[in-house]
């Protein structure tokens, strides 16, 4: 008997994970689609490449005051309701977006988006703790990470193109229509997660700190950012460095299927290979790959070279992406992952303010190319700090 109840529990546990790796492949559709186009939306209307940067940077920090003042509502609240209604409210918006001309409109849509991304995060990590065994975690991030970077290998070419042929509103529809399938798609599967405390933790300096007491929590945040800190180069400072070299959307789109075709070969395989040699040998080897063809980036003139460099240094990101998030499930106990989960996707936040504001304000001193230089050196001191965990 127990031998079938463990065989039960097993396939109840593939089918979620199985439904919440296809809600992401059409979320990350949606959401890849809207990114390949997002900088030059925003560069639209400030037209200035640097104040764009800021600009991401100031919605970064409201995105982490948000995970923190938010974990009330995530632990006192049905998580599978509240990831409901983030996706469907993120397809109003992006509908919403398609229809605005107005800078105004434009802030205060954003300011909402960020806050429903905030909440789509923090429940879909909670759902996917609590709806997997901890032996078989890494297993699961790495179908869950292939399937969203599918999402981003194929939205990417159709936001390219629909931008390029007609127009960048259009772009914002389809973001909805895929979002929207998802949200169709969790209802369908009727995944539930109705754990709800009592007593949520309302203070947030409070969890701060009992965050970061932890040093194993702690290590894991950073080398959870220093993975957000590239994406930075990729999808926001390496799209407008394409459209300044003369090309179009098309090519922004060519640019980022590419840069996401090694994660989907790779990304499954590597999180395998981490129950044999370790998270930190995996991580290391990963931000070394990564810093290798970013510092290279910077020494290539021709631009079909360096934007190549920068798609090889994805097979480094390969080993980083599901396991970062694998080993914070990993050390995080069941009944805090609640409370901590949205904190720890807040290194994403502080990691993108970097990789935003600080080339930012490089541009205004320094030629382009020394972007890719600081990105370069910055992978590989997060090589460094992979040394320091256990």
């Amino acid at each position: 008997m127990p031998i079938l109840i463990k065989k039960r529990e097993r396939i109840l546990e593939e089918k979620k994970i199985k439904s919440l790796a296809a809600i992401g492949l059409c979320t990350s559709i949606g959401t890849a689609a809207v990114t390949t186009i997002w900088a030059i939306y925003i560069n639209s209307f400030l037209n200035n490449i640097a104040y764009t940067g800021l600009f991401s940077g100031a919605l970064t920090i409201i995105s982490f005051a948000f995970f923190f003042l938010f974990i009330p509502l995530i632990e006192r609240t049905n998580k599978g309701r509240l990831f409901s209604y983030s996706l469907f409210l993120t397809a109003v918006i992006y509908s919403l977006f398609s229809l605005i001309n107005s800078i105004e409109l434009f802030l205060i849509l954003t300011i909402i988006l960020t806050a429903t991304l905030v909440i789509r995060i923090s429940t879909f990590g909670v759902i996917l703790k609590n709806s997997t065994n901890q032996t078989s975690i890494t297993k699961n991030e790495g179908i869950i990470y292939t399937l969203l970077n599918t999402g981003w290998l194929v939205g990417p070419l159709i936001g390219g193109y629909t931008a390029a042929r007609f127009g960048i509103p259009k772009v914002f529809l389809i973001g909805a229509l895929f979002t929207l399938i998802g949200f169709l798609v969790f209802k369908i599967t009727s995944i539930k997660d109705s754990h709800i405390q009592k007593n949520p933790d309302s203070d947030a300096i409070k969890n701060f700190w009992a965050f970061f007491k932890d040093p194993h929590r702690t290590k894991a945040y950073i080398i959870r950012g220093g993975i957000t800190l590239w994406w930075s180069l990729i999808y926001l400072f390496t799209p407008l460095y394409i459209i300044k070299q003369g090309m179009t959307e098309v090519a922004v789109g060519y640019f980022l299927f590419a840069v996401v075709a090694p994660l989907i070969l790779l990304e499954y395989k590597f999180s395998s290979l981490t129950e044999k040699y370790s998270f930190k040998k995996v991580f290391q080897t990963g931000f070394f790959i990564a810093s290798i063809f970013g510092v290279t980036a910077f020494f290539m003139s021709n631009t079909y070279l360096l934007l190549s460099s920068l798609v090889l240094a994805s097979i480094g990101l390969a080993m980083l992406e599901p396991n970062a998030e694998a080993y914070f499930l990993t050390i995080v106990k069941k009944s805090e992952v609640s409370r901590f989960f949205g904190p720890f996707n807040t290194t994403s936040e502080i990691a993108a303010l970097i990789g935003k504001v600080l080339p930012a304000l490089l541009l205004f001193i320094l030629p382009f190319r020394y972007i890719f230089l600081f990105f370069g050196l910055a992978m590989l001191f997060f090589s460094f700090i992979s040394t320091k965990i256990k």
